[in-house]
């Protein structure tokens, strides 16, 4: 998992980045996404899909280690002091039920804990009872104010804002 322009063309099976969101963003794995994101792809929406996500934060791209192949992308916001992230996460439909997204969330908690991140939220649509269960068994915990009935948000507090190193 690496910020998707800087990963070399020897760690993956190097296509066109617009090639790869394309075949990613199927109407199956959008379909739970923002109303905006679903849809078919074409590369002319796909090149706008990425500079759209260029504007907006840091996309990872996720590359399956054995068979070098991008199996799906980690969107992170920043606050603007850099202590709390807005997660976004999706996985190609091949890539669903095999453990990656758990795999996926646990390591980014890690890097969070090691970099000095207070919060991560992410929303997650109702019917996605795996991805609930993917931030939950991460330590996500479900926010009661959430006013959207279609999308619960969960916040995983990793430090508060006075808390030393040596609380996490």
């Amino acid at each position: 998992m690496r910020e998707w322009h800087s990963i070399s063309s020897d760690e993956w099976d190097q296509e066109a980045l617009e090639t790869i969101v394309k075949i990613i963003l199927t109407p199956q794995v959008t379909r739970s996404l923002p109303p905006a994101w679903q849809g078919d792809y074409t590369l002319e929406r796909a090149r706008d899909w990425i500079k759209e996500r260029d504007d907006d934060g840091v996309t990872l791209i996720v590359v399956e280690k054995s068979t070098r192949s991008p199996i799906g992308f980690i969107i992170l916001f920043e606050s603007t002091d850099g202590r709390d992230l807005r997660l976004g996460y999706l996985l190609a439909e091949p890539a669903w039920g095999k453990g990656f997204a758990s795999e996926l969330i646990k390591g980014l908690v890690e890097w969070c804990k090691n970099n000095n991140i207070y919060t991560v939220t992410g929303g997650v649509e109702n019917d996605n009872i795996a991805s609930i269960r993917v931030l939950e068994k991460n330590g996500f915990v479900r926010e009661s104010h959430a006013d959207d009935k279609e999308e619960q948000m969960f916040v995983l507090r990793i430090r508060h804002n006075n808390a030393t190193k040596t609380d996490c």
